[in-house]
């Protein structure tokens, strides 16, 4: 509970003083916040869909920015998305979040955005067919593999949500990858064996293969899982919603 607390001591103090006007890094954040107290989010999300798609650009420059932003807006739309009656699989996949004029998926957001046009169906080793000219505008440069630890789909499995800030998002993406893998990894001793998250297997090639997956591992745990197997456990799907961190 601790390491995840850390997350909202390093995002929340900033909070407040700004208007979702002035920034829309900060409007991805507050739009969030009204999702975890039940606020009413329809003003907000009003305005977010008439900004200019220039302007978004603009403030959207860098990897930085991008990730901050779009986990915010996926973790907060998830969630309205869902509270709006809409179920899995046409909730990841309907164009129905409107940003600056445009209709958004959470597919499009979370593979077309975040992942730079992976496919999702390939353990991330092939790109999507036909991303378009946007989606290239908006993605991100490289796929940082943290993000897989930062976004909330609503199953119990997921990680919990955080509240991402630009100027400490890099410490922000450590504790959330070390918290989660530090709760869902079950380490055989005996055996060797690393029992891990399913999301290491979906999406393999953000993490660099199964080399990759034991370099994190041991970076996390601080010691070497070189020759140990690895083993995917059961996603569970259960809902499990408003799963803010504490």
């Amino acid at each position: 509970m601790v390491i995840w607390a850390m997350i909202g001591m390093l995002s929340l103090g900033q909070m407040g003083s700004q208007s979702a006007d002035e920034d829309m890094i900060t409007a991805s954040s507050k739009l969030l916040m009204q999702v975890r107290y039940a606020e009413s989010t329809a003003e907000l999300e009003g305005k977010i869909a008439h900004w200019n798609m220039e302007a978004l650009q603009g403030q959207l420059r860098g990897d930085q920015a991008k990730k901050t932003f779009w986990i915010n807006i996926y973790n907060a739309y998830f969630q309205i998305l869902v509270q709006r009656g809409m179920t899995k699989p046409a909730i990841f996949k309907q164009k129905c979040i409107d940003i600056a004029g445009v209709a958004f998926s959470l597919d499009d957001i979370e593979h077309g955005i975040l992942r730079r046009y992976r496919s999702k169906y390939s353990l991330g080793y092939l790109p999507q067919l036909f991303p378009g000219r946007l989606i290239r505008r908006l993605s991100v440069d490289s796929i940082d593999y943290r993000i897989h630890f930062a976004l909330n789909c609503g199953a119990k499995s997921c990680p919990p949500i955080a509240f991402y800030d630009v100027d400490k998002l890099d410490a922000q993406l450590d504790i959330a990858r070390d918290g989660f893998l530090q709760a869902e990894t079950e380490l055989d001793e005996a055996g060797q064996i690393l029992r891990v998250t399913a999301l290491f297997q979906w999406f393999q090639a953000d993490f660099g293969g199964r080399r990759g997956v034991r370099a994190i591992l041991g970076k996390v745990f601080g010691r070497d899982f070189g020759g140990w197997k690895i083993v995917y456990l059961p996603y569970d799907w259960s809902a499990q919603l408003n799963h803010f961190t504490p």
